[in-house]
């Protein structure tokens, strides 16, 4: 029986128009009832999160969330930090002159609270990362940008057509610096190399004595790879990129036909 079940957010636990369907509600509330652990696994801070764990009741002690795709994971009550793997300014400063000045594109940094920018005027997708997350945007001069800042991610944000052309160009040596992942189309994003979901619900399943194998991680971007490899259970949506489907073991219906919850009800609830 699995224990446990980890959730990425947009795509899989949201559908198209950024709603939990009754149907996902309703099996998330049975699961956590019969004592299955629902894990929200996001690339979002906490409080971009925290609406959808007070609509879902997860809040309680013994509730956890895996935010900035698994550099942080925490027990959502008490606030105790499990995991956080932050970045560097050393490592800001080198996204942003090997990515950000070679392709004249967007950079933002994620702290714990707010999106800091050096851009004077923010991208287009950098206030749309600010609006989901309910989080302000700060600008702050290159020249004041430093270690004072807790750089939880980097993010570069341009239109998928600019970030496929960044992609492409970005130093092999990169992928020995960092965890790299496009959580949207729209978001490319650089992490502690150690930093991925599959990692932070791998550190979760072991600090609260859950066997990885009783794990199921469901999700539909490329950040979502690592925890649907390294989960007992890795689900795909039917929305998911081909190379998520390629990876999992099982592929649900779209995040539009309940997904989530046909994953819950066939594999949790055994109905």
């Amino acid at each position: 029986m699995y224990k446990l079940i980890a959730l990425d957010i947009d795509g899989t636990l949201l559908n198209t128009e950024k709603k939990i369907t009754p149907e996902v509600f309703n099996s998330i509330q049975e699961a956590k009832k019969q004592g299955t652990k629902v894990v929200l696994s996001t690339g979002r801070p906490l409080p971009g999160v925290t609406p959808l764990l007070q609509e879902l009741n997860l809040t309680d002690d013994g509730d956890y969330v895996i935010c900035f795709n698994g550099a942080v994971v925490q027990e959502v009550k008490s606030k105790k930090v499990l995991c956080n793997l932050e970045m560097k300014f050393d490592d800001f400063n080198l996204i942003y002159n090997e990515i950000y000045k070679k392709h004249d594109t967007f950079i933002h940094i994620n702290t714990p609270t707010s999106l800091v920018t050096p851009n004077e005027t923010p991208g287009e997708y950098t206030k749309l990362e600010a609006k989901i997350n309910q989080i302000p945007i700060e600008h702050i001069p290159i020249e004041h940008i430093n270690d004072n800042i807790k750089f939880c991610k980097v993010m570069i944000t341009d239109n998928p057509e600019k970030l496929e052309l960044i992609m492409k160009n970005i130093p092999d040596y990169f992928y020995d610096k960092y965890t790299i992942v496009r959580s949207a189309p729209f978001f490319l994003e650089f992490l502690n190399k150690d930093a991925n979901k599959g990692n932070a619900l791998k550190s979760l399943c072991k600090s609260i004595d859950i066997p990885i194998e009783k794990a199921i991680a469901v999700g539909d971007e490329e950040n979502d790879q690592h925890m649907i490899k390294y989960a007992g259970l890795g689900v795909a949506m039917a929305n998911a990129r081909e190379s998520i489907k390629d990876i999992a073991d099982f592929i649900t219906t779209s995040n539009n036909d309940h997904g989530v919850a046909n994953v819950i009800n066939k594999f949790i609830l055994n109905k």
